[in-house]
This record gives structure tokens, sequence and C-alpha cells, in this order.
């Protein structure tokens, strides 16, 4: 069994700001968090490949996303184009739940807050499901790893 020290992780990620048009201050932050947390902690293998460091460049062309993985220098590892079609309803609704969220983190009373997160929280982890079964047998990520790149994917997805 591989521990942590020898898996295969990401040392960088970026997204194509071409992709990612702009967005709300909230979604902003949400996207360097999750790079950030991204980097400091992940399980990120190419099926067949050696547990090494890699680089992820993430974009969108005609509606699929790319995943295109380099070594740290630039050499190209692999590329994997994934529809977006099956995250449509899910992105949709993640970000409706957010726009909630970040309404009534200023206004509301602890407990609606807390049933609105649930639901985001629940939405949430069924977008990172999602990607960890489109990705099976191509790219082997945790449930961690998941959830932030589908907080990455939603950015993406999202032209708000």
């Amino acid at each position: 069994m591989k521990t942590a020290a020898n898996r295969g992780r990401l040392v960088s990620v970026a997204l194509d700001e071409e992709s990612i048009g702009r967005s709300t201050p909230d979604v902003e932050h949400e996207r360097r968090v999750a790079i950030y947390d991204l980097i400091e902690e992940n399980v990120f293998e190419p099926v067949g490949r050696d547990a090494l460091e890699y680089a992820l460049r993430l974009t969108i062309v005609d509606r699929k996303l790319v995943f295109e993985v380099t070594t740290p220098a630039g050499e190209p590892v692999i590329t994997h184009i994934l529809s977006l079609t099956p995250f449509r309803r899910v992105v949709k609704d993640y970000f409706l739940i957010c726009d909630s969220y970040y309404k009534a983190i200023r206004t509301a009373s602890p407990s609606q807050i807390e049933a609105i997160d649930m639901g985001r929280r629940g939405l949430h982890n069924e977008g990172s499901r999602l990607l960890m079964e489109r990705l099976d047998g191509k790219i082997l990520i945790d449930m961690d790893t998941a959830r932030r790149l589908f907080t990455l994917i939603s950015v993406l997805h999202w032209k708000g």
C-alpha cells in the first residue's frame, strides 16, 4: 500500500484565464483557496505512471474540460478531455446555493445559514464524486483532491 510520501501529487495548478471569464469576489476567493489547499495536500496519479510530481492546467475547450498534465518542468505527461455535460446540473445548483449562502451569511440566523451550508456541502460532494467517477481509470484522486478540483471546475464552468 502506498503512503502519502510515495503518492503522485500536484505541485502546481494553473487555470486558463481565457476560459474563466469574470467572477464574483466570493467565487474568486473560493478559487484561490481551492488552489492553495490543492497544492498543500493532494493525491494525483495518472494511471500507469510512476508516482511523481505533476503540474496541471485546466481549461475549457468546446464545452469540454481539458486536464493537461505535465512534469513540473513542462514535459507532457497526459491530456484528458471530459465532457462538462454531466456536471452542468450540479454546477448550476451549486452556484445557486452558494449565492444563497453568501447572501445568508450577511443577514440570516445561524440555523438558516447551517441549513443552506449543509445543502451546499452536499452538492459539492455530489460533484466531487462525479469527478472521481469520470476520472476513474485515468487519474487516481482522493475525495479531498476531488473536492478542491470540483471547486476549480465550477469556477471554470461558471462564467458569472
